[in-house]
């Protein structure tokens, strides 16, 4: 291989280096107001007397199926605040602070003078009171979150990825994840989403993953959701009644669509929603479950983008390799390049007039 090849090839990998160079010493970060809270949820009453001296659940209650928010407020804030909702097996963890010790999205966008809520769904992390039962197994699931969240192919990294590959940054990666205590419900998290909605007043929706159903269901529920960015959302594709696309067997499974009443959908045409997909996907079929997990999402984004914008409204998919961008995982915010990722979503959100001051001069 000739020097310029070698040359080529590590490119990504030093921009990205570079990058975390960069972040090494960030200046001090000036924060106004910061706090947490619990939005939404249920209250279920046990019928009878509470004995204060013999307790049983007669004439007790039972808080459970809300969220918890984290939030911080800039210096001369942005008009709109941004809500950052996780996905499958992770919490507000996934928005704080990248594996490898820099900053994530909470802060980055934090620092650009958006306020964020950072959010833990219902039955999930800090909001982890649920009204059902769920058994929670310790169940041995590492290296197929490593292939499922494509950081490679278990026990190798792909080449290039966008992780840094030091053991103890895997150690943190594995520790953030965290199981459900309680069965997962989007209508159950989209209630609480859209409860957060009323309390914090319009805002940006950001979702990833599995928190890519509850969005689009918030998003209908709540005219205070002026503008969604989806990071990689993982299922529930809601589509109108007669408009579903046929399920997408992978290796990893059969992806279903969602169908919703058509009147339900057109909800989702008056705001811009931007989908962010990495690297990594193929175009076709293959036996490797960890790719071809994400080819038929990807696949069935493209179809959902496509359902959107006939019907009028304003989506747009971005896949990062058709931008030269290369080597990202799903988790795309706390990549080693995360600041270019943070970079593509503000001018979005520029070009929609979504990052206006909240006292413009």
């Amino acid at each position: 291989m000739s020097r310029r090849a070698i040359t080529s090839a590590a490119m990504p990998l030093l921009l990205a280096l570079f990058a975390v160079s960069a972040q090494a010493a960030p200046s001090p970060l000036v924060i106004s107001e910061q706090g947490s809270f619990a939005v939404g949820g249920t209250i279920h009453t046990e019928p009878g007397t509470f004995a204060n001296n013999a307790p049983t659940a007669a004439g007790q209650s039972l808080h459970a199926d809300h969220l918890y928010a984290f939030y911080q407020v800039p210096e001369k804030p942005r008009r709109l605040p941004v809500v950052m909702l996780h996905g499958a097996y992770q919490s507000g963890r996934s928005w704080e602070t990248t594996p490898d010790g820099r900053e994530g999205f909470q802060t980055i966008f934090l620092r650009r003078h958006f306020t964020t809520y950072v959010v833990d769904q219902p039955r999930r992390g800090r909001a982890g009171n649920s009204s059902v039962a769920a058994a929670i197994e310790p169940a041995p699931n590492d290296q197929l979150f490593f292939d499922q969240f494509r950081l490679g192919a278990w026990p190798e990294f792909f080449g290039g990825v966008q992780f840094d590959r030091r053991p103890e940054t895997l150690e943190q990666f594995f520790r953030s994840v965290t199981p459900n205590t309680g069965p997962y419900d989007a209508r159950v998290i989209s209630s609480a989403m859209t409860a957060l909605l009323e309390k914090t007043g319009p805002a940006i929706l950001f979702t990833h993953s599995q928190g890519g159903e509850p969005g689009w269901l918030t998003a209908m529920a709540s005219p205070n959701v002026k503008a969604v960015v989806a990071f990689e959302p993982g299922s529930g594709f809601v589509f109108p009644k007669g408009e579903a696309p046929p399920e997408m067997p992978s290796a990893a499974g059969t992806l279903k669509p969602v169908e919703i009443a058509p009147a339900d959908f057109a909800l989702l045409t008056r705001i811009p929603i931007a989908i962010f997909y990495g690297d990594n996907i193929p175009a076709d079929p293959t036996a490797e479950r960890g790719k071809d997990n994400w080819r038929v999402r990807l696949a069935m984004a493209r179809l959902w983008v496509d359902c959107v914008n006939r019907h009028g409204g304003d989506a747009r998919l971005i896949h990062l390799p058709d931008l030269g961008i290369r080597g990202n995982t799903h988790f795309m915010m706390s990549d080693l390049n995360n600041l270019q990722i943070a970079d593509e979503v503000s001018k979005f959100l520029a070009a929609k007039g979504l990052d206006q001051s909240e006292h413009p001069q």
